[in-house]
């Protein structure tokens, strides 16, 4: 007699299906939008007029909700830490427990408090406005060319929304009471004319990232006419548009004169024989809802080779196993955006308390596998200072104690056309020191006391 073979549920580390609803959150509920009709909520102009900007159009919005000690720890950690300025459209703001908030995932990446962050290391010694080192590699101003056949197009500095832990703090959005941003020397007209003119003559570049900023901020126009001159080129074979927009203001990917602008790139990237692509970031569950998967199969429907999302692993956002796939079956389930990457956050200033170490992100992706189909399951990827995205577990070597791991690489970037070592040298990348034993941790004190000696 056969065995009886079940999977129950109740058995497995995550139980699947979802309990989480796929609704469209009552944006009625926050005092600000009590009387705001349909209409207006998914109306692209209204959004980003009343965006959130400040402690007092916070407060405006949440009410009662905003207590005014949390408003307190918004206003001290936008004088005292944050990298980045408020900017959230009401649609993000609307995927916040406003019952919760100290506690929210959402809130605590876009919106962070004082007491987010961590008390004595809210830097890694190692920190850098530039952790990535995109602007060394500029091949002209805002193309950074870090991968043999690859380039980021940098179109423009600004975005509908600003994430606490952005990894181009050193160029997008605002300056802050501690960051005095980085600004494009010329004009946007004569950047983009620069970027094309390299690709032009630099053949073995067939992938083109389009971003920023975010190309929601690029009038319609302007990167229809940008992406369609990139169409042109015969030696482009793939394009992808990152919009983290897609998810915090889908209403704008919803009106008419972007859907045929879009419409007519799928149409041109098709007769080309170009895939061409959407990445779009969201970190939490509670950000997937209806009018995010209708823009996604909007993109969909008009031939567009996928819509992927791009997340960044984040302590008290999406630092489990739990978290990770109920995010992932929710794009995958309803909005049909495809699961990718999960990039460990980088090192920029200020960003110590969101990050977590590699050996919990080796975790992370070890824990997550099997539950999703094979195509769909992001992988886990540290994006190593001078090397790139590699896959978490290939690093070379690790030293937990002190939270130092090391990686190694198969190419040059285009600042070490020269530099004979570049292919055997072991590359750092370094695990927040309060998640280190205590050795480690006695370490990075001795080595920050020393550099402020030097200082």
């Amino acid at each position: 007699m056969a065995k009886a073979v079940r999977a129950n549920p109740a058995h497995q580390p995550f139980v699947y299906p979802l309990r989480r609803a796929y609704a469209e959150p009552d944006w009625r509920r926050l005092p600000g939008y009590k009387n705001v009709s349909r209409e207006q909520w998914e109306n692209a102009l209204w959004q980003r007029q009343h965006s959130v900007k400040n402690v007092r159009e916070l407060k405006d919005a949440l009410g009662r909700f905003l207590t005014e000690d949390l408003a307190e720890e918004i206003v001290r950690d936008q004088r005292q830490s944050a990298t980045m300025s408020l900017l959230i459209p009401p649609q993000m703001l609307n995927c916040i427990n406003e019952r919760d908030l100290r506690n929210d995932p959402v809130r605590r990446y876009m919106i962070p408090m004082a007491c987010d962050r961590h008390p004595e290391w809210p830097n890694h010694p190692k920190a850098a406005r530039d952790s990535l080192h995109e602007s060394e590699m500029w091949a002209v101003e805002g193309l950074t060319h870090r991968y043999p056949t690859k380039v980021l197009a940098e179109m423009i500095s600004t975005c509908p929304q600003y994430c606490g832990h952005c990894t181009r703090m050193d160029l997008v959005g605002n300056s802050t009471p501690q960051v005095a941003k980085h600004k494009f020397e010329l004009g946007p007209q004569e950047r983009w004319a620069r970027m094309l003119d390299y690709l032009r003559k630099t053949p073995s570049v067939r992938d083109v990232v389009v971003s920023g900023g975010d190309v929601a901020n690029v009038p319609i126009a302007q990167l229809e006419a940008f992406v369609s001159a990139l169409l042109d080129l015969p030696n482009i074979r793939d394009i992808r548009l990152a919009s983290k927009s897609l998810q915090a203001l889908p209403q704008h990917f919803l009106q008419d004169e972007v859907l045929k602008a879009l419409e007519r790139l799928a149409k041109k990237a098709w007769e080309r024989g170009v895939d061409i692509a959407v990445h779009t970031h969201a970190n939490h569950a509670a950000q997937v809802t209806p009018l995010v998967g209708k823009a996604a199969r909007k993109l969909l429907e008009m031939g567009y080779r996928d819509v992927r999302n791009q997340g960044v692993l984040l302590r008290g956002v999406n630092g489990t196993s739990q978290d990770i796939l109920e995010l992932c079956f929710m794009l995958l389930d309803h909005a049909k955006i495809m699961p990718y990457y999960f990039y460990m956050a980088d090192m920029i200033p200020n960003s110590e308390h969101w990050r977590l170490s590699v050996a919990e992100g080796l975790k992370l992706q070890h824990d997550v596998m099997g539950y999703l189909p094979g195509f769909a399951t992001p992988r886990v990827v540290v994006d190593v200072p001078y090397v790139g995205k590699r896959w978490i577990h290939q690093l070379a070597d690790y030293d937990r104690a002190h939270g130092i791991s090391y990686w190694t690489k198969n190419y040059r970037t285009g600042i070490e056309s020269d530099d004979p070592h570049a292919l055997t040298r072991r590359y750092e990348y370094y695990d927040p020191v309060y998640a280190l034993p205590p050795e480690g941790r006695e370490h990075w004190r001795l080595a920050a006391a020393a550099a402020a000696r030097r200082a």
